[in-house]
């Protein structure tokens, strides 16, 4: 018996209708597309991943606003920001005044160009760089992954995202985060993470081949690097989610699978218990 099963499991809540993008949020992800004025860092320096970097900074200002129902005038964190891929579409829609977004990374060359590019024109934009320990984006770190702690208050923020941050974590440390973010949050915050949750469901169309690492939670896809493309069991992650104290609203599955879906990697949406702000 592995220990995912050894624990109970838990369902998400039924998850609220999504509503289709309005023609005013399809203007912005159109505009956050094609406006050469907007901040892009140069080709060779991007690190988070392949694709188009403005087009999936618009289609996650989308799933954002109409699955994660983030509002212009919330504060946002962005944990694992890299350089700039949210941030970025993210200066056209918070409001200048009202809303706010900080976001951490452990690759300073990211956090540089998004200090340097993005943060003199919106003030409210900031970005730290922590010198989280990762074999892969920053493997002299000092600070080791499951002892992180994010300098914030409690309830500092409404809306968390980390986009393709599990794909990266082991299981402890991905608990860890969790935590975090259930102390981060504000009563009726969200959290919005991507993940490759392994539920036993196949297609056999998957675009990754996942194996069990050892005889936990954790999976791989890529033999030589294992944190290069990390599943985790779905129960686990739904378990320690909740165990975290938030509420999990869903876990779409992701077309990664070789299905239809709107997204590539599954997501999951977990809401702070109480009454927003």
């Amino acid at each position: 018996m592995t220990a995912t099963l050894a624990l109970r499991q838990s369902t998400p809540e039924p998850a609220p209708t999504i509503e289709p993008a309005t023609p005013e949020l399809a203007w912005l992800m159109a505009h956050v597309q094609t406006n050469r004025f907007l901040p892009h860092p140069p080709p060779d320096s991007i690190f988070v991943g392949d694709g188009d970097y403005r087009a999936i900074g618009a289609e996650f200002l989308g799933h954002f606003v109409r699955i994660g129902r983030l509002k212009p005038h919330e504060r946002v964190f962005d944990i694992g920001c890299g350089i700039g891929r949210m941030a970025v579409p993210l200066t056209q829609y918070l409001d200048p005044e009202r809303g706010s977004y900080d976001g951490v990374d452990p690759v300073m060359d990211g956090i540089l160009w998004c200090a340097q590019t993005i943060s003199p024109a919106y003030p409210r934009f900031r970005f730290q760089r922590l010198d989280i320990a990762h074999p892969l984006y920053n493997p002299q770190g000092s600070l080791p992954g499951n002892e992180v702690r994010f300098g914030f208050a409690n309830q500092s923020f409404d809306f968390i995202t980390m986009t393709s941050v599990a794909t990266h974590l082991p299981p402890d440390e991905l608990v860890v985060y969790l935590n975090e973010a259930a102390r981060l949050l504000a009563p009726g915050g969200r959290l919005f993470l991507t993940a490759f949750a392994l539920d036993g469901q196949v297609t056999g169309q998957e675009r990754l081949k996942f194996r069990r690492w050892g005889e936990g939670p954790g999976w791989y896809a890529i033999e030589e690097a294992p944190l290069a493309a990390a599943g985790i069991d779905a129960g686990f992650l739904l378990e320690h989610a909740t165990q975290a104290g938030l509420a999990v609203e869903r876990l779409d599955p992701g077309h990664w699978r070789g299905q239809s879906a709107a997204h590539y990697q599954d997501l999951l949406v977990a809401v702070k218990p109480g009454v927003q702000r």
